[in-house]
C-alpha cells in the first residue's frame, strides 16, 4: 500500500498551484471543475511520483490553527544544505520561517515554512 495523494483545501487555486510549481517543480493536471457542486481541483505531481490535490469550492469556512486533523506535509528536498537553501529562499521571498533549520529531537534535519494560505510545510533532508 501507499498514500496515493493528499488533498489541501485552498481559497486561491491558481496562486497555490503557482507556488508549488515554482518551489517544488511539480507538474499540474488540467483544472477539474464540477459546475453542479462548485468544486474545482488540480493534481500536482512531484518528480518522484507523490501527489497533492489542491481543492476548492464556494463557501469554504476558515479553519482554526492547531485544530484536530492534518498538521503539515513534509517534503524531502535533499541533504541538510538543500534544507538550508530552501529555507533561505522562502525567507527571501517573504514566506514565514516558523522553525529551523535544525536537527529535531528525533533526529530529522528540517525547517518549517508556511505556504501562501498558511498551510505548514516541513522541508526535510532525505
Amino acid at each position: 500500500m501507499k498514500v496515493e495523494h493528499i488533498a489541501i483545501w485552498v481559497k486561491d487555486l491558481e496562486k497555490m498551484k503557482a507556488f508549488y510549481k515554482k518551489y517544488f517543480n511539480v507538474s499540474s493536471s488540467d483544472l477539474y471543475h464540477n459546475d453542479k457542486t462548485g468544486f474545482s481541483s488540480y493534481f500536482l505531481t512531484f518528480e518522484e511520483g507523490s501527489r497533492i490535490e489542491l481543492t476548492t469550492k464556494k463557501h469554504l469556512a476558515n479553519r482554526v490553527p492547531e485544530s484536530l486533523g492534518y498538521a503539515h506535509i513534509a517534503i524531502a528536498v535533499g541533504d541538510n544544505k538543500a534544507v538550508d537553501t530552501y529555507a533561505q529562499k522562502f525567507v527571501q521571498d517573504d514566506f514565514p520561517l516558523l522553525n529551523g533549520p535544525r536537527t529535531t529531537g528525533d533526529g530529522y534535519y528540517e525547517a518549517v515554512i508556511q505556504d501562501p494560505e498558511g498551510n505548514l510545510i516541513e522541508l526535510m533532508s532525505e
